[in-house]
């Protein structure tokens, strides 16, 4: 693109002004103008309409940005996508993400949406199917959930759009179907646009050049260690970051961390996704997940072309106790709250 406009630069210029050249030439580099971090947390959908407004505590911690994650469902083997069932929890429907973009807007929080498909028993990054028919079937309908979603975002004036997340086979047998679903966004939706690969599959998503920003959902495994030492998680960062970097300069994106998060368990800052299915039965650790986020931040912050990320994850008008969310990611009643207040609060 950039060729083709100075090589007609003296057509173009007879047909718009300079200024407006110059902003169609830059447009996709907008944002990389500005690298304050994305302050961010993953609001996770209530089942039922908020008792009280669920923004106050966010703001307390110092988040700017929630990521707002409606999901869809897909069954393992079948060509379909589901969205919209009134049996969906009411945060995740239509009115639901409709009222809690309104109050992000009145407690000056910016939002990034972010559908996602579920699928029962498996994970979007396996997903795969043996012949082109059943490609396209299920395409259509993620097109349709997508552009929905997508419209929603333009009426409610959304900051950021998050075209699809982990899938890590499918980004690269249909390469051309993202390519061609990232136009059609385009089409309904003027805002900045990311996709978020799951950090071992980043480098291989072609298409980072039609959006705005490489999103990471990055849950590198660092250290195997009961509670990891804020040096040797830095020690482990370093090798990942210098790849990233390398990575960012050759793409001229800035990156952001779609989702970053840790149990609050033992050994949380490795392979934390083989923890998940048998957390209850882990030792709580809130000072391993306070420990990664600090490593995480020292290692990160500072980097000019890391844009920020989200907290996986936030829950709104959550009670503290004993509880499964005592193990679990978010950080909200534990020393990883006070942790992410002290660099959200930092600036």
């Amino acid at each position: 693109m950039r060729l083709f406009l100075l090589l007609f630069l003296p057509l173009l210029l007879s047909k718009c002004e300079t200024t407006e050249l110059q902003e169609a030439i830059d447009a996709p580099h907008e944002a990389y103008s500005d690298n304050k971090p994305m302050e961010g947390v993953t609001f996770v959908a209530p089942p039922h309409p908020f008792p009280k407004p669920p923004m106050p505590p966010i703001q307390e911690v110092g988040a700017d940005w929630i990521a707002i994650v409606p999901y869809a469902f897909t069954r393992q083997g079948q060509s379909n996508v589901f969205y919209g069932s009134d049996r969906q929890w009411w945060g995740e429907r239509v009115v639901g993400i409709e009222e809690t973009i309104r109050q992000a807007r009145a407690a000056d929080i910016q939002v990034l949406l972010k559908p996602q498909v579920y699928i029962p028993g498996s994970w979007t990054g396996d997903l795969t199917f043996p012949t082109t028919n059943q490609w396209e079937r299920w395409e259509a309908e993620y097109e349709d959930y997508i552009l929905q979603m997508a419209r929603l975002a333009a009426e409610q004036e959304v900051e950021v759009f998050c075209v699809g997340t982990e899938f890590k086979k499918g980004v690269v047998e249909r390469t051309d179907f993202w390519r061609q679903l990232i136009q059609k966004v385009r089409t309904v939706y003027d805002g900045k646009l990311v996709y978020a690969a799951n950090w071992d599959a980043y480098q291989n998503v072609t298409f980072w050049e039609d959006l705005d920003y490489i999103g990471v959902n990055a849950y590198f495994p660092l250290d195997p260690a009961t509670t990891p030492t804020v040096s040797t998680l830095r020690k482990a960062w370093q090798p990942i970051f210098k790849e990233m970097e390398a990575y960012q300069k050759s793409i001229d994106r800035p990156i952001v961390f779609t989702e970053f998060g840790y149990l609050s368990v033992d050994g949380c800052a490795y392979n934390t996704w083989e923890l998940e299915g048998k957390v209850k039965s882990l030792a709580i650790n809130e000072q391993a997940q306070a420990n990664a986020y600090q490593a995480l931040f020292e290692t990160f912050w500072k980097a000019e072309w890391w844009y920020g990320g989200f907290i996986w994850k936030w829950f709104p008008n959550m009670e503290g106790g004993e509880g499964y969310n005592d193990r679990d990611y978010t950080p909200q009643f534990k020393k990883g709250e006070e942790t992410l207040q002290l660099w959200y609060m930092e600036r």
